[in-house]
């Protein structure tokens, strides 16, 4: 009984902690001009423009330039500031995940091989104690990502304050995720080899039978004899039609090339997730016009044979082969880095701006989102007010984040926490 009882009491304190919330009350919507004066502007398709003034109204950019002026406005002195637009971080768990090692408080993995209908934001968290530690670094949207074994499921972006899921969501292009299969390190043993390869083709054999027979359900839907609804090729549905995008997660060179023979084969929208070796199929990737996600900045060189720095370099490297990139960090809590990431890939041959736009306005491209990414008019108003180098964990300081106009509260567990210890 005794037994029973300890049992149930770990179970609930492990239900319990799945549904923890922080303590940030998301902010209101905007109700009042907001004018930013005098600020070092750096815009991710216009470079830095020094002395400028930045003006929010309803949740959106409406003006930038020198001498703005607004009626009844909260004014905003940002000189020696600087004013960035609010980071999307790419490729993460964030909200689906409180602690890894705990199954209760993860729900990034689906089980099977075939999950296209599954849409990984109806698991998010908007209260999750990691996301007010992840945007007090800049970070203001969040691309939420399902993993599993192939055909894994849909992401979706957020935003990163929020009541619900439903106010988190942010309308961009469906995306669709496939995990492609590889080999690690085949084995020196012959028949542990076979397994490894046999097994590799058993897996692409997989991936080819998913698609055609979502191939034959759609043709079959376009000519209305479908006599059964399929839930999983029904959702799969806007993919064939072009109006959804496949994000293939592969590496190496021969995941890389067959993943665009899928795509040429049914003619999708492409990206190309991780990447490690994108930039060496240059002007395979542009003949389908696919974009990179690439997530590996701070991960060691995937060869022995490679310089330390490769993963650094690789982003530049993608910048001169004229491939469309953006930065991803592949974590939860980890996606916080995602700006050093960029600062990083900045001090190995990426341009400040390129790097700045790699996690903000090309990120957003990818997504499909027209309206996020750049300090302009038109654009929402996701702005961070700095001190320092957004890029450089050394000098940067943010000292104000507002999401569609809406001022956020940088208080987050982690500041608890020190405060706490202060008074030891």
């Amino acid at each position: 009984m005794k037994t029973m009882i300890s049992l149930a009491a770990a179970v609930f304190s492990l239900s319990s902690l799945s549904v923890a919330a922080h303590d940030m009350v998301p902010a209101p919507a905007q109700t009042q001009d907001i004018l930013i004066k005098n600020a070092t502007v750096h815009s991710p398709s216009k470079g830095v423009l020094t002395n400028t003034d930045v003006l929010i109204q309803q949740g959106k950019i409406t003006a930038v330039g020198p001498t703005l002026s607004a009626a009844d406005a909260t004014v905003i002195d940002a000189t020696n500031k600087q004013v960035y637009p609010g980071v999307i971080a790419l490729d993460t768990s964030l909200g689906l995940v409180e602690v890894e090692m705990m199954r209760p408080s993860n729900d990034v993995y689906e089980v099977g091989q075939s999950n296209p209908q599954i849409i990984a934001v109806s698991a998010y968290n908007p209260d999750s104690e990691i996301i007010p530690t992840v945007r007090v670094n800049g970070i203001t949207h969040a691309q939420v990502v399902p993993q599993g074994d192939l055909l894994a499921g849909q992401s979706s972006l957020v935003s990163l304050d929020s009541w619900t899921i439903e106010d988190a969501l942010v309308p961009a292009t469906q995306g669709f995720h496939l995990y492609w299969p590889s080999i690690r390190r085949l084995s020196q043993d012959k028949d542990k080899r076979k397994e490894q390869l046999d097994e590799y083709q058993q897996q692409l054999k997989q991936i080819e039978q998913m698609f055609a027979d979502g191939q034959r359900y759609h043709l079959a839907n376009r000519d209305k004899q479908v006599s059964k609804i399929d839930l999983r090729w029904q959702a799969l549905q806007p993919l064939y039609q072009r109006q959804a995008q496949l994000f293939v997660h592969a590496n190496k060179q021969l995941q890389i090339e067959e993943a665009v023979a899928l795509a040429k084969q049914y003619d999708f929208k492409l990206v190309i997730v991780g990447g490690y070796d994108s930039w060496r199929l240059a002007d395979l990737l542009n003949e389908v016009n696919a974009s990179v996600v690439y997530t590996r900045t701070f991960s060691l060189p995937m060869r022995h044979d490679e310089p330390l720095e490769m993963s650094f370099k690789i982003p530049s490297l993608l910048a001169e082969a004229e491939i469309p990139f953006a930065l991803g960090f592949s974590s939860d809590w980890n996606s916080r880095n995602l700006p050093y990431a960029a600062g990083q890939a900045a001090a190995y041959g990426l341009s400040q701006q390129q790097a700045l736009k790699s996690i903000t306005l090309d990120a957003a491209k990818i997504l499909g989102v027209t309206n996020m990414g750049d300090i302009a008019s038109g654009y929402r108003g996701n702005v961070i007010i700095a001190e320092g180098d957004l890029l450089d964990p050394m000098t940067s300081r943010i000292e104000q984040l507002f999401i569609d106009g809406r001022q956020i509260d940088l208080n987050n567990r982690h500041q608890q926490l020190y405060q706490k210890y202060l008074k030891r």
